[in-house]
């Protein structure tokens, strides 16, 4: 003889398995008719009346009255029916989310980045994506390459726009573009950009440099222990716009990314130190989760970030 158990858990997997018997149930409801429900629901006739007493079988009860001309629904039915209907009402808003946020008429997109890299680098992109895809809110932070891989562990963050090499287990890291580095200077020490200098005599200049912690530090004194120099940092600020103005006033050599200072290098406004000994490239990529997908809006602006620039200019 079989428990109590076996059947509540018979009735449950039922209840959760016939889906489209509560969805023909809620169209004969409505058409008060067999026939008519069968048609909305491109089926038979004989496929209703059977769904139903399946229905009625597991729950026991009878849910519709048949009368000559259709059907009419039970006090039973009536006390179901005023369930099903908000549950499959709130089932086809949960489709029609579902189907914007394909389609990118909601959603969210939540980039980590340093603040340079924001403004040189993404800025361009994310102009593109919110004009094409309006609807989708952008959340941007900015951050360092360990806090932003954080971020992306915990969730909070969808990618992450950071300096390599970077590795970590839990993140995958795609090469995106190749930066040059170069220390610059301003109209006081026009001279210095006149020759080829040697690395120990950057010595002799206040050095300008990004914070501690930042990827970019850690490259710069990489670069000097490299050269075997002692490094003596004059200005030391986490914001690379004021280092790049601090230069410009002549307060000595900023450490800076060639490409950030295009303009004010072409404008005469700041000049490039030749340096004897080479400044090796680096990359930026983008840092994803391994084990989690994409929302539609994170993988389009992936696709973004990474399409030819033949493409985004179309």
């Amino acid at each position: 003889m079989k428990s109590k158990y076996y059947h509540i858990a018979i009735e449950g997997f039922y209840t959760m398995m016939n889906l489209e018997g509560y969805r023909i149930f809620l169209h004969t409801a409505r058409a008060g008719n067999l026939t008519k429900a069968a048609q909305e629901l491109h089926i038979t006739q004989p496929s209703v009346s059977y769904a139903i007493k399946q229905m009625e079988d597991a729950l026991g009860v009878k849910l519709f009255h048949r009368l000559s001309k259709g059907v009419e629904l039970t006090a039973e039915g009536r006390a179901l029916l005023e369930y099903v209907e908000p549950s499959f009402s709130l089932l086809e808003a949960g489709e029609n989310k579902v189907r914007s946020l394909k389609r990118l008429e909601a959603g969210e997109l939540r980039i980590g980045a340093g603040g340079s890299l924001i403004r040189h680098l993404l800025l361009p992109y994310l102009d593109r994506f919110h004009t094409q895809y309006p609807d989708v809110r952008i959340r941007l932070s900015h951050g360092k390459t360990p806090d932003l891989a954080k971020r992306l562990i915990d969730g909070q963050i969808d990618l992450g726009i950071v300096h390599m090499p970077f590795t970590d287990r839990q993140l995958d890291v795609r090469p995106l573009i190749t930066i040059e580095d170069c220390f610059v200077v301003g109209e006081a020490y026009r001279h210095m950009a006149e020759r080829i200098l040697a690395a120990e005599e950057l010595l002799n200049l206040p050095l300008l440099l990004l914070s501690r912690g930042s990827s970019t530090r850690e490259f710069v004194e990489q670069w000097f222990a490299a050269q075997g120099m002692p490094l003596e940092v004059d200005i030391e600020l986490g914001s690379l716009e004021l280092l790049i103005e601090l230069a410009r006033l002549g307060f000595g050599a900023a450490f800076v990314t060639r490409s950030f200072v295009k303009k004010e290098l072409e404008a005469g406004s700041l000049y490039e130190l030749r340096i004897r000994e080479p400044i090796p490239s680096r990359s930026v990529g983008i840092a994803l989760r391994r084990d989690i997908s994409l929302s539609e809006a994170a993988s389009r602006f992936v696709e973004t970030l990474t399409s030819p620039p033949s493409e985004l200019s179309n």
